[in-house]
C-alpha cells in the first residue's frame, strides 16, 4: 500500500530523514520504532504532506503523494494522530467527529446551491457514521461535550475515532501511548487492535516495546534518519546494530 523510496529531509544543516526507504502492506500494522531523533515523526509528516520531501519518493496505492498539500493527501486515503492530541477544543466530540468526515464534495456557491439534497444526505449518512465509531471507542456518552473538558486518555481516544471517520487506507498513529497510564494505554491498544480487525492499514509510531510487539507484526527501526533493520520484534531484539542504537544492553 505504502512505498517510501529513498526519501530525505533536511532542515538547515541536519539531516532529519536520509535516504530512508521502506514498505507498508495492505492490511498490515507496521511499528516505526527507534531512539528520539531517529526520524520517526518526520518520516510522518513527510507521509501525511505535513511536511515537503526534498529528496526521493512516496509511493500510495500505486500513486506518488509526495510534496502534494495536506488536505489532498487526507482525500486520497491516508491520515494521522499526533504525539500531542490536537481536539478542536471549542467544539463538541461530535462536531469533532464531523470535522473528520471530509463531507464536502463540491465546491463553489452554485455548484453547492445544486446538491442541496446530496449534501444532507452525506451529512445524516456522517452522523451515523460518526455515532456508531463513538459507541465503538466508548465516547457516545460525552457526544456532545466539549472536547476541551475531556481527559487526556478521552482526547486521545477522539483523535483515534475522528482519523477513523475519513475511512482512511492506511493510518498513521504517532506515540499513541504517550503519557498515558498504563490502564489506557492497554484500552488505547485494544481500540487499535480493533481498528486492525476493520482492515485499517497501521504505521505505529511508538517507544512502548511491549504494545509494539503486540499490534505489530513488523517492525521497522530507524536510527539517525535511516532503516537500521526489518523483522519481528523478535528477530530484531537480538540484532547487535538495534541493541547497540537503540535497546541498549539490557535487551
Amino acid at each position: 500500500m505504502l512505498e517510501v523510496r529513498g526519501i530525505s529531509k533536511r532542515f538547515g544543516g541536519n539531516v532529519a530523514l536520509d535516504r530512508c526507504s521502506f514498505m507498508v502492506e495492505e492490511h498490515a500494522s507496521v511499528g516505526l520504532i527507534g531512539p528520539n531523533g531517529a526520524g520517526k515523526t518526520t518520516a510522518a509528516d513527510l507521509i501525511s504532506g505535513i511536511l515537503p520531501v526534498d529528496d526521493g519518493q512516496i509511493i500510495f496505492k500505486g500513486r506518488p503523494i509526495q510534496n502534494r498539500p495536506l488536505w489532498r493527501v487526507a482525500r486520497q486515503g491516508v491520515t494521522r494522530t499526533f504525539q500531542v492530541s490536537r481536539e478542536l477544543k471549542a467544539l463538541t466530540v461530535m462536531e469533532n467527529m464531523l470535522v473528520g468526515s471530509q463531507l464536502q464534495s463540491v465546491e463553489g456557491v452554485w455548484p453547492t446551491l445544486f446538491a442541496v439534497s446530496r449534501i444532507r444526505a452525506a451529512e445524516r449518512t456522517a452522523v451515523r457514521r460518526a455515532f456508531e465509531l463513538l459507541e465503538l471507542f466508548q465516547l457516545d456518552r460525552v457526544a456532545n461535550e466539549l472536547a476541551g473538558n475531556l481527559s487526556v486518555g478521552q482526547k486521545r481516544v477522539l483523535e483515534l475515532a475522528r482519523a477513523l471517520m475519513a475511512e482512511p487506507g492506511l493510518l498513521i498513529l504517532d506515540e499513541p501511548l504517550a503519557g498515558l497510564s498504563p490502564t489506557t494505554s492497554r484500552n488505547i491498544a485494544d481500540f487499535v487492535e480493533s481498528m486492525r480487525a476493520r482492515g485499517v492499514t497501521l504505521l505505529i509510531i511508538e517507544h512502548n516495546l511491549t504494545m509494539i510487539e503486540r499490534l505489530c507484526e513488523r517492525v521497522i527501526v530507524l536510527a539517525q534518519g535511516r532503516v537500521l533493520a526489518e523483522g519481528t520484534m523478535r528477530e530484531i531484539r537480538g540484532l547487535p546494530e538495534v541493541i547497540d542504537a537503540y535497546l541498549g544492553p539490557v535487551a
